[in-house]
């Protein structure tokens, strides 16, 4: 019978040795591994995330070059005579000339046009007594345009024997010229005071700018006590007793009526209760 050979077992102070440098000598190839593994995992630099020295020159020269024409500009617009005022041209104007209205207007030649004030323009040429309303625009490149509607004569007043004359007066009241003679076809005012300011005035020319112009063609003075007590004279002698400006239409179709029949007076201050005065 052979011998039984027995294999010694390693004693636990040889084996822990050798354990410890076989874990010390995995983690370092593991470890090792792993940085090679995150090394090839990491993008690599390309040519077009590095900087280029001239795309970036390239750049500051468009930014300069931005920042030129910007300035070129506003100084173009805001301070340079090239798109300066060097025309004002005038339309609506009748009995005023536009030479009048070019010199209240004001306009600085060569001014820049964004510099200019349109409503400062408009509020000067509003000023002049025959103008109505004004309306002021910039017509590119060179032009400052200036369009006006004129006051329209709606009646007149003569101030009489030591007076300035005879004075024009518009639908609103308004008293923006004075002529050498009664100008024909237009109603005389008779009324203490004249003026865009008094109630009285105004309900008067209110009554003459809304009544027929056929009636209207016919009226030789026009004249009230109080805003709602207008009355006028036709070329005929008779009166008409109007009353306010309200209900004009009905008031003018009762009038026609009663017209045709004999009077001295006729009244439609209310039209539904028309009375006539012998």
């Amino acid at each position: 019978m052979s011998p039984t050979r027995e294999r010694r077992r390693p004693s636990s102070e040889e084996e822990l040795p050798d354990r410890a440098a076989l874990v010390r000598q995995r983690r370092g190839r593991r470890s090792e591994e792993e940085r090679r593994r995150t090394r090839a995992a990491r993008p690599k630099p390309s040519a077009r995330t590095r900087p280029n020295r001239q795309v970036e020159i390239r750049r500051r020269w468009v930014a300069l070059l931005s920042v030129l024409t910007v300035v070129a500009l506003v100084y173009l617009l805001f301070f340079s005579s090239m798109l300066g005022v060097q025309d004002v041209s005038v339309s609506g104007s009748r009995t005023v000339s536009a030479d009048q209205i070019r010199t209240a207007a004001a306009v600085p030649a060569g001014k820049p046009m964004l510099r200019l004030s349109t409503g400062e323009i408009r509020d000067r040429v509003a000023g002049m007594s025959g103008i109505a309303t004004v309306e002021v625009s910039r017509s590119w490149p060179n032009t400052v345009e200036i369009t006006v509607t004129e006051r329209t004569a709606i009646a007149f007043f003569d101030s009489g024997p030591g007076g300035d004359g005879v004075h024009l007066v518009d639908g609103g009241g308004v008293v923006f010229k004075t002529v050498a003679a009664r100008p024909p076809g237009l109603p005389e005012l008779k009324l203490p005071k004249v003026s865009a300011d008094d109630p009285v005035t105004r309900a008067v020319t209110a009554v003459l700018g809304v009544i027929p112009e056929q009636l209207l063609k016919q009226v030789t003075t026009a004249t009230a006590k109080t805003p709602a007590s207008v009355e006028f004279t036709l070329a005929n002698g008779k009166i008409v007793r109007w009353g306010t400006a309200e209900q004009t239409d009905r008031k003018a179709k009762v009038l026609a009526a009663l017209l045709t029949q004999d009077g001295k007076v006729y009244d439609v201050a209310a039209p539904e209760l028309p009375t006539i005065t012998s």
